[in-house]
């Protein structure tokens, strides 16, 4: 796979993974629950599936070859950009009315 792919691939399965915890009301997207899942309980959704999405890439560096050091900033503003992706999701989940 080339590097632009992987880039591409990575940016895909972020964006994705971002929304999912909005989007539905399993846990993790597997585990159906009784009740209606908390803010909370998307929040740390969505930390783990920055972690996923984050293992990937680091995943895809190593088939690249060398993984690059990276500091703080770089995961500062990776997680900033994984909580832009996940706009969509909430908006979708607590600004727009919904008809039952």
């Amino acid at each position: 796979m080339s590097q632009t792919a992987s880039v591409w691939l990575v940016i895909l399965v972020a964006f994705c993974a971002a929304n999912l915890p909005f989007i539905n009301q399993r846990l993790l997207a597997v585990v159906p629950l009784s009740r209606p899942k908390t803010l909370a309980l998307r929040l740390a959704e969505l930390l783990f599936f920055y972690l996923v999405a984050g293992g990937l890439g680091l995943a895809l560096e190593k088939y690249a070859g060398q993984i690059a050091p990276q500091g703080w900033e770089f995961y500062a503003i990776t997680l900033a950009l994984f909580l832009t992706f996940a706009f969509p999701g909430f908006v979708y989940r607590y600004l727009l009315k919904h008809r039952h």
